[in-house]
């Protein structure tokens, strides 16, 4: 606490308004109605307040332009798609977000932002959000869903949580799985199913860092939990409504019968109708933005004014589906782009650090991974507070990864310079 202190008295105004922000990002993203929104009037506020010292102190060249291919292809592409459909600009609202990319990476690198404050902001983000989920199905909300949808909150919960886990200092690991039980309990809370096996991919992770000889006595208590995980819903008939596992079995049961009006049924839906899209116009698809029209050429949804609601939620509900159906082959590239290069470069900075078993470098690939895993449910980036969150950790945490490269360089040059 006292090595805070005099880090924020010794700090110039750019940093600390900068560490304001890296704290505010994952303590407001899902716990305030405004979202992303200080973050970003901090991030610009400091970025102005520290021009100087972005103009001077830039991360390598190769992983900046890795960083910029990353964020401008999957805008090149929409833009291209806009103008094959003849679409207004609104429709890459999400997809500018990418620009923040090589932003936030530059912006951690020249002012030097502490790593810590991330993982105490997701930390104050985790715990006020069950907080919330809380207080909403105490009085009487089916599911829980914060200031945004049931299925964002449960997808940014988890994100969190790799934050969590893999920024955390030293001797926090009491925090961590306080961290850790909050998200699982918020998960339960939201009823999403389609973001389980991703925490699932997230403990295992967690399972794995730190020291490797406790990793059989991790993989043992992992076991212990799921087991009591599972006894609990065998034998507790209101936590199996709450997480919706009463309801996938009915729809399972009405899928089995034809029936598509349900939730697992419309997912099956439109990745058929994705599909068949995809395959009409493989150069170009439907339009960005636009699934709904897809959805309907559906004889059931081209009565405008008695189409049931799966007609209109806007998007494909996985990320392949949205992108080749919205988008054609151009999409599915930029897509491989936009998970793919950031994923690379994150093993890259993983190795060249010595294969550490956490930090930025292993939270950065986990982010991917768990985007990845989420979007086989959920379209991420048609909403914006996960198209935004991933556009910032990313730039964040490849931010991170360099600073701590020069850091370690910094402190071996001397022994080096000796040793000579």
């Amino acid at each position: 606490m006292r090595a805070a202190r005099q880090g924020w008295a010794a700090a110039s105004w750019a940093q600390r308004l900068a560490m304001l922000a890296l704290f505010a990002l994952p303590a407001l993203v899902v716990t305030t109605p405004v979202n992303l929104l200080p973050f970003g009037v901090l991030l610009l506020l400091s970025s102005v307040l520290g021009i100087g010292a972005l103009k001077q102190r830039r991360p390598p060249a190769a992983v900046l332009a890795a960083l910029a291919v990353s964020a401008l292809l999957p805008i090149g592409l929409g833009a291209l798609s806009l103008w094959q459909a003849q679409l207004g600009l609104r429709e890459l609202d999400n997809l500018l977000r990418f620009l923040v990319v090589p932003w936030t990476a530059c912006w951690v690198y020249a002012l030097g932002l502490p790593q810590r404050l991330l993982w105490s902001g997701a930390v104050v983000g985790l715990l006020v959000a069950l907080l919330l989920a809380a207080v909403q199905v105490l009085a009487g909300a089916e599911r829980a869903d914060g200031w945004t949808n049931a299925i964002v909150l449960a997808d940014v919960a988890v994100v969190l949580l790799v934050l969590v886990i893999h920024c955390r200092p030293p001797q926090r690991l009491p925090t961590v799985l306080l961290a850790t039980l909050a998200t699982c309990l918020l998960v339960v809370l939201t009823g999403s199913r389609g973001v389980w096996p991703a925490l699932g991919l997230v403990l295992l992770f967690a399972v794995f860092s730190g020291d490797r000889q406790a990793w059989s006595r991790r993989l043992r208590w992992l076991a212990v939990a799921a087991s009591l995980a599972a006894a609990a819903l065998v034998f507790s008939p209101t936590l199996r409504e709450q997480v919706r596992l009463n309801e996938l079995g009915r729809d399972l049961a009405r899928l089995q019968h034809g029936d598509v009006d349900s939730s697992a049924g419309a997912r099956y839906e439109r990745l058929q109708v994705a599909w068949q899209a995809f395959v009409d116009s493989p150069w170009q698809g439907v339009g960005i933005g636009q699934f709904d029209r897809a959805m309907h050429r559906l004889p059931v949804c081209q009565a405008a004014a008695s189409s049931p609601e799966r007609c209109h939620l806007g998007h494909a509900h996985n990320d392949l589906a949205e992108w080749a159906a919205t988008r054609g082959i151009p999409g599915i590239i930029a897509l491989v782009a936009a998970y793919g290069i950031p994923l690379w470069l994150f093993l890259q900075l993983w190795w060249r650090a010595g294969r550490p078993q956490s930090g930025p470098q292993v939270a950065g690939m986990s982010v991917v991974l768990v985007y990845l895993v989420c979007g086989l449910t959920q379209s991420m980036f048609a909403h914006q507070i996960t198209a935004g969150l991933y556009a910032c950790l990313v730039g964040i945490l490849a931010g991170l990864s360099l600073l701590q490269r020069r850091q370690n360089d910094t402190r071996a040059g001397p022994g080096l310079s000796a040793a000579a």
